[in-house]
């Protein structure tokens, strides 16, 4: 069967360095760690820009809170949706697969071998290991799976605990910037400062999970969600002074 939709396999984070790494590409920890920094950039830009038109301490939590809930059932929709629709398409290329090895049982023998022998694995070797890999149709599929698309069809992301995570995570990064405000402390700065903090910490986490340096992730998220806090602040003010 023809390769394909190897790249596509790729592009969705299904494999890692050669490993499916089920938790960093669509499982829990990706739709987590991304769903934080979501909310949290989300919120943090919706009270300054409520701050910044001169909101009072009623307003920019009910601000928060809808916005919390709103993003949170969005992001978890979404993310439902996504892995949802990446698993059927990956089914699909599967079931394809499935019916190469019942019709072209032969065939798909000898381009098993020619798989193992670029690996490096001698003829003789390779024609013996795919014989008996061929004798178990389903470690068949599960091999020719993994070797043209990428994935083991048994470790696929769930697309119910992928919209938990993120629904959870998203609803956890919004709550920060809210704090304050939620306390009783109508204090824009206080609110800046708990958002810088936690971006510092999630970028820097997103950059571990692709062994890049921690600090460049955290003053990249830092920047980047100053820079939209800023932009609604400025929004938030020009608004408040016309109005």
């Amino acid at each position: 069967m023809a390769t394909e939709n190897r790249a596509r396999a790729d592009a969705h984070g299904h494999e890692v360095g050669g490993h499916h790494h089920k938790d960093v590409s669509g499982g829990w920890l990706r739709p987590a760690v991304f769903g934080a920094m979501d909310g949290l950039v989300t919120n943090v830009s919706l009270i300054s820009g409520v701050g910044g038109g001169g909101g009072n301490q009623h307003t920019i939590v009910l601000t928060g809170l809808a916005g919390l809930a709103a993003g949170a059932f969005s992001m978890a929709a979404g993310e439902y949706v996504s892995v949802s629709s990446q698993n059927e398409l990956i089914y699909a290329e599967v079931d394809k697969e499935r019916q190469e090895l019942e019709h072209n049982a032969a065939a798909e023998q000898a381009e098993l071998a020619g798989m193992l022998r670029a690996r490096g694995v001698s003829p003789v070797t390779a024609r013996q290991a795919a014989a008996e890999i061929s004798a178990h149709p389903e470690k068949a599929l599960a091999v020719h799976a993994l070797e043209e698309l990428g994935v083991d069809p048994g470790e696929l992301p769930s697309p119910v605990v992928a919209a938990g995570a993120s629904l959870a995570s998203f609803a956890i990064g919004a709550l920060i910037p809210l704090l304050p405000y939620l306390f009783g402390l109508h204090l824009l700065w206080v609110a800046l400062v708990l958002a810088g903090v936690a971006a510092v910490a999630g970028g820097g986490m997103v950059s571990r999970l692709t062994d890049r340096p921690f600090w460049r992730g955290a003053l990249r998220q830092l920047v980047l969600g100053a820079g939209a806090a800023g932009i609604t602040y400025l929004i938030g003010m020009g608004v408040g002074h016309v109005a």
